[in-house]
This record gives C-alpha cells, structure tokens and sequence, in this order.
C-alpha cells in the first residue's frame, strides 16, 4: 500500500503481486487503484475505492479455512451443520402440521385424538430440542475452530519480518491493531456463521411453508362495489407483502448502522488504548505528577465514546421500532385474513391455526434481515476493520516481493568482512532519505562506534542493519551463519518469571539457574538472583539502569557474533557504563559490535569510529576514524571516502 515516494518520481509503478490466501490458493490481485492510486481520483473517491473493496479482501483470507490448507475440520461441521438445519426445519413442519390437527380434534371433541396427538407431542418436541443443541455445537464448533484459524493466520504475517514494528512508520488505517485481532476478528468471523445459519433456515422454511399456506389459504374472493376479485394464495402474497414493508423500513431506518457501528468499535479501540498507555508507562507518569493531564485524555476519549454509543443506540431505537411491531402485529394478521372463511365454514379451526402458524414462520423468515440488521451491521464494520489491517500487511507484503524497489536487500558478504554496508541509503516510506548512501565494511572482532549529532539517522541506520527499517536502497550483508543481537535503549521485559525476562528471546528453561544466575552477576544485578522464578510486573518495577543490564545479561546468554548496541547504556552512570563495556568486552572477545552512542568515553572500547552529518537530501557519512590504528587493512570505505573528497583520520 505503501510505496516509497522516489519510486513513484522515477515513473516506476510497483508491481501488483497476486496476494497468496492463507489457505496458499492464489486469489484475485487487488484493483490496480488500490496499488497505485489513480491521481484523477480524489482523496474521497480514492477512499471510497478502498472501503468498496475492504469486504472482497475479508473474504480473500477468510475462505481459505474452507480451501486445501484449512482447517481438516471446516467441511464436515459445514454439511453437519447444514443437516441438521433440514431436520430441524422437517420437525417444524411436522410441529405445524400436528398444530392442525389437535385444534381440529378439539374443535370435533374428539378425546381419544386429543390423549393420542398429545403423545405424539413428546417426541417431536423432544427431537426438536435435540436438534436445536446439536445445532448450536456445530455452530459454535465453526466459529470456534475458524476464529482459531484466521487469528493464526493474521497474526503470522503481522508477526513476520517485523512488520508490527513497521506498521507503526506507515500510513494507513491500521490504528490499534491487537484490538482488530482479537475483538473486531473475533465478530468477523463469529456473526458470517450464524447468517448463514439463519438464512438457509429462513430459506428453507420459507419455501416450506409457502406451500403450506398456499394449500391451506387457497383463494380469497372479495366483492367490492358489486364485482368479486378472486386473489389466488392470498395469505403467501400477504405473507410476502407484509415482510417487503418490514424490510424496506428497516433498510431505510438504518441505512447508517455500518458507518456507526463503525464509528464505535474505533472509538472503543482507542478508549482502550489509552488506558493501556496509562498502565504501561505508569511510573514516569507519577514521577511527573502527570495524572490530571491523562486525566483529561482518557475523558475526552471516553466522550467519544459515549457519544458514538448514543448514535448506535437512536439507530437501534429506530429499527427496534419496526422489528417490535411487527412482531406484534404479524401474529394477528392471518387470524383476520382467515375469519371470513372460518366464518363461513370453508376452514376449520385446525386449518386456521395451521396457516397462523405457517404465516408467522414465513413471515419470520423473510423479515429474517428485520431482526439482524443490526448484527449485520457491526459484522460488516468489523470485517472492514480486520480487513484495513490485512491491506496494510498486504502494503508491506508487497514492497518485501517487489524485487527490491525501494527497499534495502539484505545479503551475504563475499570475504571474511562480518558486515557489510553496500551503497546503503534508509529513506521514509513515502521516499524521504534519511540517510545518503553509505559504504561501510566491518570487520570481524571490531568494534564500531556510529556517532553523529541527534536527528543525523544513527538508530534509523542501526535499525536497517537490524532489518527492521526496510525503506532504501542497497543492500545490508552479514558473514554467512552469523548471529546478531540486537540491545535497544529503552530493552523489553515481557511478563511472567524474571528467568523469562532474561533468557528473552530463547526459552526460559534453555538455560539452567546457575548459568543465569551467573550472567546477572556479572552484569551487578546481585539483588536479583534470588528471584529468577519469581513472576512479578518486573516491567514496572525495574529500573531504566537495571533493564539495561538486564539486557546485557541476555547478551551474556546468547553469546552471538554481531552486537547493535542502540544506546544501550544511556541509563547507566559513566562508572557503571564502562564496567559494562569492559566486562563485553571481556567476555565476548570475538564479537563484532556496532554502537550508536552521543558520550564520548565511549571511544575507549571502541576501535573504529564513523561519523554522520546531517545535509540535504539525507545525512552522510563524513569520516571513518581509527580509534585503534590497524596495520595492513585497506578497507573499501577508505576507497569509497577518497572518491567523494572525504577526509578520512586515523587516530
């Protein structure tokens, strides 16, 4: 979805990928304005575009739980359930027709019928209730198993490749996407089912009972003004009638119910998210004295909120309205519509009750959108918010297949160098650069120090050496089968034990105690070591210093071969930071490090040092310095410095 703007001023359009199902199925591409927006459209109509096919990209995943890598389970609860909708409905129809007959037994006085018929009551009664709970399990079963399904689904691709991380640097409507995956996915995928459900029951009951009505009711001969007008199958074509009038007034009454349910669910999504943000960084905010200011926030939020709640509730108001009445009114209309002829002797009692019965049954299921509408509604706000999510990735998705248009490649290096920068530019995703072109070799076992005044791009550019930024051009190599790791400033400690926290990203028993035990020692975090399975809100009640010595613990761990150090002791006092390092230093000799860091006393632990400016058109790398001279290395970034005039210093 989102191209980087230089592409488009080179008169390249992207490429359109055919989106692979999740089932593994190709499906039909998205329209061509949705990857390269038409510049005639305005940004209304463009959005319009978007919104038309928001519902077609749904069902371009969502079918796949039916499709050859689904679910093994889809189909047989699929036909199950639909079997058991036409048993149900035969155990109607046999209700009905038993309606028929113990009014018309009890009209005649006939006893024996009456204690006969109310025998045969039982066991249609019983089965149908059976039936009912069988339904409801297989149901519940689908929406269980394709809710379980599609969730995998969605949250492989957002979790591939960093893409949750991207969509945070792009554009697009994707805002609070845990909230989509777990409520909005939860009523996309819950609701498709019981429509079905209730349509092909409505369908066949329908069908069912037309005919019955059509038996029953006959023709309907009224005079009016001395003639008589024969109406041939009177109580279907009221039957009918009555639902078109239900219908339409529902459809007019709600024709806004998506875009508020819409509204809604947002609204909702925010509330949440802002409360999520008041626990999550709760510390700072008490240190600051910061609770009237969020105070006010999660007010104007929660307003919002409320305010989007009274507009779904004059929607429901409205159609309440008509589905209320009609279920008021449609029992009465067939007992008027049949007493001229019970009067008259051409129907029996049985027959009149018989076709009350069929008549609400029909009018039940063509009103069937009268009562769901509203439920039609939120699902179809949901599925378009899921949706918006699923383009997004399909953005990201389609910018990784694209050949490398306008994203850095990543590679292996052809020699012994560990790390590779070749022709490297980190750009926005609409195309603005960040960072110039930057030739850089690194060898294995230096220690590389990327320094540069705030705003020069230093953690944007570790962060495309990372492979998290993806927006460029060139190409980012490592030394074949080398591990990086990755220490940020601000490190994550997940939830549950402190063992967990610090084996974080291996498994928490990967590592026996002792050997985490050990590494906390080694990183002054003593006090701890009594605590490793303790489960606490380490998260809240760690300090920024012992966070990113927990970091180095994990770094400890995981011994790997390149270290990204993104200000990773900037919580630290001078003491303290160059222990850390020292003890790095020390204890992984063979590491290759690359650091970005604004202290100076850095330099001591560092044997080369690269410098950004920031100047137009991106910043550039403007000198490569040599903290600890090394005889006999020519690298390529010398020769890439010579060429473009630019002063290259050895210490």
């Amino acid at each position: 979805m989102h191209e980087p703007a230089a592409t488009r001023e080179q008169g390249k359009k992207p490429p359109i990928i055919d989106i692979q199902g999740e089932n593994g199925d190709d499906v039909t591409p998205p329209p061509p304005e949705l990857v390269e927006p038409d510049p005639e459209l305005s940004a209304e109509e463009a959005e319009q575009v978007r919104k038309d096919y928001l519902l077609t990209r749904f069902w371009i995943s969502a079918r796949g739980f039916w499709g050859r890598n689904g679910d093994r389970l889809a189909w047989p609860f699929s036909i199950g359930l639909g079997l058991l909708i036409v048993l149900t409905v035969g155990f109607q129809y046999g209700i009905n027709v038993w309606n028929r007959a113990i009014f018309d037994a009890i009209e005649k006085r006939d006893a024996a019928s009456v204690f006969h018929l109310t025998a045969m009551f039982f066991p249609l009664a019983i089965g149908s209730i059976v039936l009912a709970v069988v339904q409801v399990f297989a149901r519940m079963g689908i929406q269980r198993r394709w809710r379980a399904w599609l969730t995998a689904s969605v949250l492989t691709r957002w979790l591939k490749n960093g893409r949750y991380y991207q969509l945070n640097l792009v554009g697009g409507d994707h805002q609070n996407p845990e909230y989509r995956i777990a409520e909005d996915l939860r009523i996309a995928t819950d609701s498709p089912v019981d429509f079905l459900a209730g349509v092909t029951s409505a369908l066949l009951s329908a069908v069912t009972f037309i005919v019955v009505l059509w038996t029953i009711g006959g023709a309907l001969t009224v005079t009016l003004g001395g003639s008589s007008v024969t109406i041939p199958g009177f109580l279907v074509i009221a039957a009918m009638l009555y639902a078109a009038i239900a219908s339409s007034s529902i459809l007019v009454i709600g024709r806004r119910f998506v875009q508020v349910s819409e509204d809604k669910n947002q609204a909702e999504a925010d509330f949440r998210y802002t409360l999520t943000r008041v626990r999550e960084n709760g510390e700072s905010i008490a240190l600051l004295g910061g609770e009237e200011e969020e105070r006010d926030g999660i007010d104007r939020n929660f307003t919002n909120v409320l305010r989007q709640w009274a507009g779904l509730a004059g929607q429901h108001m409205r159609t309440t309205l008509v589905s209320h009445g009609s279920s008021l009114v449609a029992p009465v209309v067939p007992l008027l519509l049949c007493a001229p002829k019970f009067l008259d002797g051409s129907m029996t009692l049985g027959q009149v009750m018989q076709a009350a019965s069929a008549f609400t049954i029909v009018q039940s299921a063509f009103g069937w959108l009268v009562d769901n509408y509203p439920r039609l509604a939120d699902w179809n706000a949901c599925a378009r918010r899921i949706a918006s999510l699923m383009m997004s990735l399909d953005g990201l998705e389609r910018a990784e297949q694209g050949d490398g248009l306008g994203r850095i490649k990543r590679g292996e290096t052809g020699n012994e160098a560990m790390l590779e920068l070749k022709d490297l530019s980190v750009t926005l995703d609409d195309g603005t650069a960040v960072v110039g072109e930057t030739e850089v070799v690194i060898e294995p076992g230096e220690r590389l120090l990327v320094a540069g005044e705030s705003g020069t791009g230093k953690s944007t550019l570790v962060r495309a050496i990372a492979g998290l930024w993806p927006w460029g051009g060139g190409s980012v190599n490592f030394h074949a089968d080398r591990r990086l790791f990755m220490l940020p400033q601000r490190p994550y400690v997940p939830s549950g034990s402190l063992r967990r926290a610090v084996a974080y990203p291996g498994a928490a028993d990967h590592w026996t105690l002792d050997e985490i035990g050990e590494a906390l020692h080694k990183v002054g975090l003593d006090h701890l070591k009594e605590k490793i399975e303790e489960e606490a809100p380490w998260d809240q009640t760690l300090s920024g210093g012992e966070k990113q010595r927990l970091a180095f613990a994990r770094l400890l761990l995981h011994n790997p071969d390149i270290v990204v150090l993104d200000e990773a002791t900037s919580a630290l006092d001078e003491k303290s930071q160059d222990k850390m390092m020292k003890m790095i230093t020390e204890e992984l000799p063979k590491a290759t490090i690359v650091s970005v860091a604004h202290r100076a006393e850095l330099e001591a632990f560092h044997s080369r040092k690269i410098v950004l400016e920031r100047r137009k058109g991106g910043a550039r790398l403007v000198s490569d310095i040599d903290l600890i001279p090394r005889k006999g290395k020519r690298r390529l970034l010398g020769r890439f410095l010579r060429q473009r005039k630019v002063p290259k210093k050895a210490a």
